[in-house]
């Protein structure tokens, strides 16, 4: 049978009030007696109840992440560094993921509502009035490489369309005119947007606009090994390859390795993310450098200031800078 406050309250020889002050560090408990409290939970054992506690504070101590997927190094970053700053501010992680249509979205809105004390939404298909219809204009949220044309909420963007732009120009600069790219999907924000630097590089740096260099892809290394098997069966082939992320660039890498195309003698090749696995390849891999697990901390960072301040704070939008990491793959490290 589990400990219950009252019994701590005895071991501790003060009101229950008390105690719940003590766990739950609200209101004025001098030093002595907060000590004598968490011996006293401490020799029992006492766990508290969790969803009472949240009933009795409004407060679950919990934050709900919701991601388009989990597949992958450059998810698999991002609740890294979320999870490591939740914990460090005594919060919880609830994760969700594959939300690809709206109803999927307003489903997880749903579960997560009255289980979080804020969330952080990262979805391609996330639209304002979803999360309106959805959520309490009380919810804290952040939208984390989401695009929405309000100034309802706080949001974190990669700077995606520079990124982009300069790892092409850093390839034309290098003598390169027939850049290939493998795209992400066609309605995910990011994806547009490195498309967006890719194509004004293209044209700013006189390179060869062709629009049959121009793979489609979803962000998968399948897809960016497929993209590859069709550039190479083209009259038109490519000098160089720049996919609009590192799983897509190493499908692509493979590509080129069984059809005996070496890399960057033949064909230089760039990818966007750096995820941790870049560095390891072998050539190593030319990409557009974020700070994946960062993201995924300034967001619970941001979130928290928003919960302490009821989310009464004026909403800010920022744009996470970029930087090209130079290796073996495009030839000029």
């Amino acid at each position: 049978m589990s400990t219950t406050i009252k019994e701590v309250a005895n071991r501790a020889r003060v009101s229950t009030a008390t105690v719940s002050r003590v766990l739950n560090n609200s209101g004025p408990v001098d030093d002595d007696t907060r000590r004598l409290v968490r011996e006293a939970a401490r020799e029992l054992r006492y766990v508290p109840n969790a969803i009472g506690r949240s009933l009795s504070t409004r407060k679950s101590d919990a934050i709900g992440l919701l991601l388009p997927d989990l597949y992958g190094e450059f998810f698999s970053e991002v609740i890294r560094g979320a999870d490591q700053y939740a914990q460090q501010n005594k919060y919880h992680l609830l994760v969700s993921s594959s939300h690809n249509n709206r109803n999927e979205i307003e489903d997880a809105l749903q579960m997560m509502r009255g289980r979080v004390d804020g969330l952080i939404v990262m979805s391609p298909h996330i639209e304002a009035d979803t999360l309106d219809e959805n959520l309490p204009r009380s919810m804290p949220v952040v939208l984390m490489n989401c695009f929405i044309e309000n100034d309802s909420f706080d949001s974190l963007n990669i700077d995606n369309y520079s990124g982009a732009y300069q790892m092409v120009m850093h390839l034309v600069e290098h003598g390169h005119k027939r850049i290939a790219m493998i795209k992400g999907p066609e309605r995910n924000y990011d994806a547009r947007e490195r498309w967006r630097g890719y194509n004004d590089a293209i044209r700013e740096g006189h390179a060869l606009a062709i629009p049959s260099l121009e793979m489609k892809g979803n962000f998968s290394e399948a897809s960016g090994y497929d993209a590859v098997r069709t550039l190479l069966n083209q009259n038109t082939k490519p000098t160089a390859i720049f996919a609009a992320n590192d799983s897509m660039a190493i499908g692509a890498l493979s590509a080129l390795r069984d059809s005996g195309i070496r890399v960057p003698e033949e064909i230089a090749l760039a990818g966007f993310d750096d995820i941790p696995i870049a560095h390891y390849l072998t050539p190593s891999l030319t990409s557009v450098h974020i700070d994946i697990s960062k993201l995924g901390g300034m967001a619970i960072e941001k979130l928290i200031h928003s919960i302490r301040l009821k989310n009464e704070h004026k909403k800010e939008r920022v744009l996470l800078p970029t930087s090209v990491v130079i290796r073996e793959s495009c030839g000029n490290h």
